[in-house]
């Protein structure tokens, strides 16, 4: 059974934070209608010396607690500020997720971009 794209989205926009330590969603899927592969980035070329932020990836495995998958802390002016979330293959009701939080210096925008592939089969 051949296995397809059905349906392909964009999530684009800019996180913007007001305030310091609060964890705030870039992307937070939904159940999906069938099994997804999902993929993105964010730009943090807005940090500056003593910018820190907190970057976390959630999976729920069992479809409905969500788990850390990855935690990633980076501070100051980045020299690659693009970073990547490598393309991952999550079961219908995975519920991704993708957060950010700045834990110390002025709070910054982040634009970002993901895009999920729904798959779907031919019968």
């Amino acid at each position: 059974m051949p296995v397809i794209v059905a349906s392909k989205q964009r999530l684009s926009g800019t996180v913007t934070l007001t305030e310091l330590d609060v964890e705030t969603d870039v992307v937070n899927l939904p159940d999906q209608g069938d099994d997804y592969v999902v993929e993105g980035y964010i730009d943090l070329s807005q940090l500056q010396e003593g910018d820190c932020v907190e970057i976390r990836e959630y999976i729920a495995v069992d479809g409905q607690n969500q788990r850390t998958f990855l935690t990633v802390e980076l501070c100051g002016v980045q020299r690659d500020p693009v970073i990547r979330f490598h393309s991952k293959e999550v079961p219908y009701n995975g519920k991704y997720r993708v957060t950010i939080k700045q834990t110390s210096g002025t709070p910054r925008s982040f634009p970002y971009v993901f895009i999920v592939l729904v798959q779907g089969t031919t019968e």
